[in-house]
């Protein structure tokens, strides 16, 4: 009995065996390439990124996939999708950096396996540098909060955390949130709602600001903070909505007015000056130069709106700005014209080694999301010469984005993949400007995780480490509406 018990269990074990390890069989080849999704066919990836899984897009029993690399290391995934092994993906990039991983795809369908045709990953030699990315996760619709909040990822792993979220402070809105070049030790972000409130965190230490001030005439909105840490520029916006009933970019937004200006921390001072305080113009998003030196942001002739927002159109311009002072210069420059090729420049961002700006090109506005046409361009700042990136473009809305600390790798939002959804793009920048093709931000099982999501992913930036905020107290001081006052002071 036991014997016969033992011959079983032996077949049992052996019949799992062979399900578990159910392998290439003299496949069909194809010509081919796999339609895989995500599509990480021709791509770069940093070394220390997360695996790149993927799945099948039709109907697959099963997939069996290598990746080899040229120093002749190896990986392999055989099951329902590709899945590798974290230890053995990282060892496998670094042990090829700078070179080419070669990605041999075989599936499985109607017990029918086929061998399609090899695509190539390429490990930049370029470091990323960066723990991982912050990002707002939100329901794509914005006519209410609902369920959103701030979140971090670790780009090494699969592993997400939240930083706050409004399941802690119902009704309330987090948003525009913000590092010091990645660096979270200085963190930033806007509270909107009835318990409104601008954040900032420094070396663990938190203040909230009141949102609201007459003299500001809004909030304290789009930050940016000044490489040495001493200020954060601001715009404070008198924002609004407006809806479609019938237009692929369905929601439009617009400020009855908006200025811009510069928080010093240390005295709660706001400062601003009449050349960023116009009463015809809109200014708006700003940034700070590398060297602390040059405050840019976009501005534009105020409309009257709703009725003429398609009218609404920005360009990039530029004021000197003195750190050891506070004070700023004495003239404004323009630094991009869109408004002479009838399109709208929206959210700046200089890298961090002074070479460019990074912008989003649209018909109007400034709040791409939802404009189609929307897409990235670069600025070069020792040229002065602007192109659009069709590196990385899509024929759907092109939106937000950021650098990572040495300028090499940028996060952009893009709705390519379903033109509903804002989902999570990296691509490399090598010494001469070129941008590598993107890639979707890897996830576990993503033809799942992105299916299953009802959420956009917006406001990316890079961070150096993992942010500490304890959420839990942020939400009780949030609700208890205690605020620091701000003064405001002329230039």
């Amino acid at each position: 009995m036991k014997k016969t018990i033992f011959i079983l269990f032996a077949a049992i074990l052996s019949l799992g065996w062979v399900a578990c390890t159910d392998k290439p069989d003299s496949p069909v080849k194809s010509n081919e390439l796999p339609p895989i999704y995500p599509d990480y066919a021709g791509v770069t990836v940093p070394v220390g990124i997360a695996p790149l899984n993927f799945n099948m897009k039709g109907d697959c029993e099963r997939m069996d996939v290598t990746i080899k690399g040229a120093d002749g290391t190896e990986v392999n995934a055989n099951g329902d999708y590709a899945d590798f092994d974290i230890d053995d993906w990282h060892a496998l990039l670094e042990s090829n950096k700078g070179k080419d991983l070669m990605v041999t795809v075989c599936a499985k369908n109607e017990g029918a396996w086929t061998q399609y045709k090899d695509f190539t990953i390429h490990v930049s030699p370029y470091a990323l540098d960066e723990w991982g990315l912050t990002y707002r996760r939100i329901a794509p619709g914005y006519e209410v909060f609902s369920h959103m909040g701030i979140y971090q990822r670790d780009l090494s792993s699969f592993d997400e955390y939240e930083i706050i979220s409004n399941t802690r402070i119902p009704g309330q809105c987090v948003n525009c949130h913000t590092s010091n070049r990645t660096d979270p030790a200085q963190f930033v972000f806007h509270v909107r709602g009835d318990h409104g409130a601008t954040m900032i965190q420094r070396d663990g230490q938190r203040e909230w600001l009141k949102a609201k001030n007459d003299l500001l005439g809004g909030s304290m909105v789009y930050p940016y903070w000044h490489p040495t840490g001493k200020y954060c520029a601001f715009s404070t916006n008198q924002t609004r909505q407006s809806f479609h009933t019938m237009d692929d970019n369905r929601i439009e937004v617009f400020d009855l007015s908006s200025d811009v200006f510069v928080y010093n921390p240390e005295t709660r001072e706001v400062i601003t000056d009449s050349l960023l305080s116009t009463p015809d113009w809109s200014e708006n998003t700003p940034v700070f130069s590398p060297d602390g030196r040059t405050l840019y942001y976009m501005t534009c002739r105020q409309q009257e709106y709703p009725a003429h927002y398609q009218d609404e159109k920005y360009n990039l311009c530029k004021i000197s700005f003195d750190p050891e002072t506070g004070r700023y210069g004495d003239h404004v420059d323009t630094v991009f014209n869109a408004v002479k090729m009838g399109k709208s420049l929206t959210w700046p961002r200089p890298s961090y080694d002074g070479k460019y700006i990074l912008f989003t090109l649209m018909d109007y506005g400034y709040f791409s999301v939802w404009h189609k046409e929307a897409d990235q361009w670069l600025l070069n700042l020792q040229t002065g010469e602007a192109r659009a990136l069709d590196e990385i473009n899509s024929p759907d809305a092109e939106s937000y984005h950021n650098w990572n600390v040495n300028s090499h790798w940028v996060v952009f939002t893009s709705r390519r993949e379903n033109g509903l959804y804002t989902q999570l793009f990296l691509a490399e920048i090598d010494d001469q400007g070129r941008f590598s093709k993107p890639f979707l931000l890897p996830q576990r099982n993503p033809k799942e995780y992105y299916a299953e999501t009802v959420y956009s992913f917006n406001t990316p930036d890079f961070t150096k480490t993992k942010v500490d905020f304890d959420s839990r107290s942020a939400a009780r001081e949030i609700l208890s509406d205690e605020r620091v006052e701000t003064k405001v002071v002329g230039n």
